[in-house]
């Protein structure tokens, strides 16, 4: 029988987190989809009560620390102690190193990284209490490689890995799974809502791996919440990502210079 999971999307006006309140309301879970912007979480919010499921839209900017303890009080009211968490919400900042400014890198960080923390020390200590959870961590396959023109979106990125792999030891003794998404390109709206100054042929590159992309928004939620009642520490859902990424690993210096001189022909693998 499926565990018909209690659970709080973070960024789920849109996009992945809106595949992942979606998936698991398809589960006969239970959802709080949160998100900066209302009206993408209640269309959100339509979408599963449309299909019969049980869905809370509640507003938060992830950044501020006090909205996510907020957040967490407010789930655990309208649903009860909670099982599962996704750290979703995510931005993109893109450009070149020197040309990108203070400002933008501030604004990725309090998203990216500190958005994924609040998030964890909102859910994690009544989890542990309960002896029982599950905390989806949303990094990225720049989580794991690091291409050029992306430093301020890598940082975080990899920050999230470093952070999930910390806490998957911490709480795996405590009856707690935290693991971390690792996708690659799927349509979604985070090129046309970033910052930066972003390399126009780059952007149109992204775009099209995006269309192209075999494995979309649904799929990747469907493969993250099977990875995580599984206890994948490694959720890397494209077959293409996790072949570079053995690349990445195991011919380091090679594989950068392929990433340099290659990244507008990186081969469709899936």
């Amino acid at each position: 029988m499926r565990e018909q999971l209690r659970a709080v999307i973070t960024g789920a006006g849109s996009g992945l987190g809106r595949a992942l309140a979606v998936e698991i309301a398809s589960r006969g879970g239970r959802v709080v989809a949160a998100d900066i912007d209302e009206r993408g979480a209640a269309e959100t919010a339509q979408q599963i009560q449309s299909a019969g499921g049980e869905v809370h839209v509640v507003r938060c900017d992830v950044g501020e620390a006090a909205q996510v303890d907020q957040l967490a009080e407010t789930a655990r009211s309208l649903l009860g102690e909670i099982d599962f968490v996704a750290n979703n919400a995510g931005v993109a900042v893109s450009g070149s190193f020197t040309e990108l400014s203070i400002e933008d890198w501030e604004w990725i960080m309090r998203v990216n990284l500190w958005g994924v923390i609040h998030g964890c020390r909102a859910f994690l200590p009544a989890m542990k209490a309960r002896r029982h959870g599950y905390v989806l961590n949303v990094a990225s396959l720049s989580g794991l490689l690091s291409a050029p023109q992306m430093s301020p979106y890598n940082v975080t990125k990899k920050a999230v890995v470093a952070l999930s792999e910390t806490l998957y030891g911490e709480y795996r003794n405590h009856g707690v799974h935290v693991g971390v998404l690792c996708p690659s390109f799927f349509i979604t709206k985070i090129i046309e809502n970033g910052r930066g100054k972003p390399d126009p042929r780059m952007t149109k590159r992204a775009a099209s791996f995006m269309r192209r992309s075999s494995v979309q928004a649904p799929e990747v939620a469907r493969i993250a919440v099977d990875g995580m009642l599984a206890g994948q520490l490694y959720i890397v859902p494209m077959r293409h990502a996790r072949v570079l990424w053995r690349m990445q690993r195991f011919w380091p210096d090679g594989f950068y210079r392929f990433l340099t001189g290659k990244l507008g022909s990186i081969p469709d693998l899936d």
